[in-house]
């Protein structure tokens, strides 16, 4: 996760302002990096996707056949959705969609993730994160 963080600041100091037409009315490249952040850290499973991308559907789809829960963050609904696309590009090494990320880490594309899926390292993923977060949810809430 400190890795993830390191590479989202990274990205957001690396990115001029205003590099996207869709950017003009969007969120600061700070601002887009924590959306960024906030969600992968959030959720055990993120899917950065376009609604017409048939990669995107086959990645979420592998995850609907297998009962898991996701987050799809659809970039062509999104009015800064290529400031987005712009950032994971740092982050990852990639702009092309859908760009999974499992339990904080991006484990790559549809093609790798359906890989992952093949030699059963996916689910195993998916529930370490699961654990993870039923974990701390058990733990007490203190008051001040």
């Amino acid at each position: 996760m400190v890795a993830l963080r390191g590479a989202l600041r990274a990205a957001g100091s690396r990115l001029r302002m205003g590099n996207s037409p869709s950017t003009s009315m969007g969120l600061s490249n700070a601002a887009t990096v924590n959306k960024i952040q906030e969600t992968i850290s959030d959720n055990c499973v993120v899917i950065f996707s376009k609604t017409t991308c048939g990669y995107c559907k086959m990645a979420k789809k592998l995850f609907q056949d297998m009962n898991v829960n996701y987050t799809a963050i659809e970039l062509d609904m999104y009015e800064n959705g290529s400031q987005f696309q712009d950032i994971l590009h740092q982050m990852t090494g990639g702009r092309t969609v859908p760009r999974v990320f499992i339990n904080g880490a991006f484990i790559g594309g549809a093609t790798d993730t359906q890989k992952l899926h093949q030699e059963g390292k996916l689910l195993p993923l998916v529930h370490q994160c699961q654990m993870r977060t039923a974990k701390n949810s058990d733990l007490p809430c203190s008051l001040p």
